[in-house]
């Protein structure tokens, strides 16, 4: 356990940082989720749906520092490459 008045508060805010960065974690990964499902199921609309509502909560969590900016570009790229296979 923490000794010192500044170690409590830093352990502290560091679980309320870490509950923060892991909900916002879990969010983006169902986002992800469920445009991998509509891919799967073929249906383009809801893809394309699935993908316009991902990538805002991929950029959000970016902003947030809880991932780095070139993996949210890697998830959202490869995101759109699956939704747009649909096409063919």
């Amino acid at each position: 356990m923490a000794n010192t008045a500044s170690s409590r508060k830093s352990a502290r805010t560091s679980e309320i940082r870490r509950q923060r960065n892991a909900s916002l974690s879990s969010t983006m990964r169902t986002a992800i989720k469920n445009v991998k499902k509509a891919v799967a199921s073929g249906d383009k609309a809801a893809a394309a749906a699935a993908l316009n509502a991902s990538v805002s909560k991929i950029d959000r969590t970016a902003s947030k520092g809880v991932i780095h900016r070139n993996a949210a570009a890697r998830h959202k790229s490869r995101l759109a490459q699956a939704v747009k296979s649909l096409e063919k």
